[in-house]
């Protein structure tokens, strides 16, 4: 007999999740709470400047295995495009120095012993006084692990956990640091090429998932939010959406992949992280210079990355709590400013569009990072997955998509006990 499963939630984990058990021959109902999929990665059209943008710039590395198995499986891994090469151009706003970090092809971080390759004006000893970071207990901050000074940490390092924690490094997780350096620098250029979807989020993570499960007989409700959990002898028994009630059978399962607060809200008693920060997301119509990069790192300015599309430009500023509240005109043009100076571009602020997502990850601090739960909860046939879930990653695409397959993994687990 064909075993169902309840997904409350079509983020990214929710649909990894779907998907995984959509294959394995699950009858898969999905209910999203909001009317479309993606969650905090997704698509959408914009009226002001008359384009279809990512309400975030999420950027993958090729050795984030899980999120490009789950392209994979649902034929969209063409639509990761990326260099063929892990090369990464920055720019100093405050000194106009350009160079390029060329991490080569290969499964060793030889680059660093190259001088043409590596950040200029570093040595080998500045490398090596990372290592005690790549091993560091989650319960030790990064500035007490490493030095958080000096060129290679303002030209890279900095850039890199900033964008990895969305914390100011110092505070950061230093485990969290760790396993971000393990499986990007540590491990060589062939795990660090970045990709993007160039043509959308929700056109390549989205939008072919929710296809594939409705292809597989999956049923999916929008509009349809999770009010109660109904429990009965260690299991849930219902589930409550307000209007109607769907019983759990003994056999069947539920993941909840939902963001943090309402799950807390849902299964009171559940520990979860409680303290949040912002990004900001600004995106501008206008053609990028044919030799512009498709990602640029940019230090010593507002922006951090900027991204090259076909008739777009757009930035990313990470921990922006500082911006939340910031007049939205003053600041697009302070971020178009900084797009001018680093892209080597002219002209008056173009039609853009501003995406303040207040609370876009969970505080990757050590207090934070201790409240994150495991996949298994105290009933049998419930189960968790989100980036903020215990994934040993920040929260990134990454590890929505493995907290999806690790649940998916305990319903099957379930289904063969």
């Amino acid at each position: 007999m064909q075993k169902t499963v309840h997904i409350i939630g079509a983020g990214i984990s929710g649909l990894s999740a779907a998907v995984r058990l959509a294959n394995a021959n699950f009858k898969v109902h999905v209910h999203e709470a909001t009317q479309q999929a993606g969650g905090r990665c997704r698509s959408y059209f914009d009226a002001a400047t008359d384009l279809t943008i990512d309400n975030g710039n999420h950027l993958l590395l090729s050795g984030n295995h899980h999120a490009i198995a789950y392209a994979r499986s649902i034929g969209t891994e063409a639509g990761l495009v990326g260099p063929k090469r892990a090369q990464f151009p920055f720019v100093d706003l405050t000194t106009g120095q350009r160079w390029q970090l060329d991490l080569g092809e290969g499964r060793l971080p030889l680059w660093i012993f190259d001088e043409a390759r590596r950040v200029p004006d570093t040595g080998l000893l500045d490398y090596i006084a990372l290592m005690p970071l790549i091993w560091a207990a989650q319960s030790k901050l990064v500035g007490d692990a490493i030095p958080c000074r000096g060129t290679l940490y303002q030209r890279l390092v900095q850039p890199l956990l900033l964008a990895a924690l969305n914390v100011d490094p110092p505070e950061g997780s230093a485990g969290l640091a760790g396993a971000v350096v393990r499986e990007t620098l540590l491990a060589g250029g062939q795990a660090c090429r970045p990709l993007i979807a160039r043509d959308g989020l929700s056109a390549v993570l989205v939008d072919p998932a929710i296809r594939l499960l409705q292809d597989k007989g999956a049923r999916i409700q929008f509009g349809h939010e999770l009010r109660e959990f109904g429990m009965s002898a260690g299991n849930v028994g219902e589930l409550r959406f307000g209007d109607d009630t769907v019983a759990i059978e003994r056999d069947d399962a539920v993941v909840m992949a939902v963001p943090p607060r309402p799950a807390a809200s849902l299964l009171p008693g559940l520990k979860t992280p409680s303290k949040f920060r912002a990004i900001v997301n600004a995106h501008f119509r206008f053609d990028p210079p044919r030799d512009m990069p498709a990602i640029l790192g940019v230090v010593g300015g507002l922006v951090e990355w900027l991204f090259a599309f076909p008739g777009r430009l757009s930035v990313t500023v990470s921990n922006a709590d500082r911006l939340v509240e910031m007049p939205r005109e003053e600041l697009a043009q302070a971020i178009w400013r900084d797009i001018c100076k680093a892209g080597g571009v002219q002209g008056e602020l173009p039609p853009w569009q501003i995406v303040r997502e207040r609370r876009a990850t969970f505080e990757a601090t050590p207090e934070q990072n201790a409240l994150r739960p495991a996949a298994i909860t105290n009933w049998k046939n419930l189960f968790l997955a989100g980036d903020w879930t215990d994934t040993g990653l920040p929260a990134t695409i990454e590890g929505s998509v493995r907290s999806g397959n690790r649940a998916a993994e305990l319903v099957l687990a379930l289904r063969q006990a």
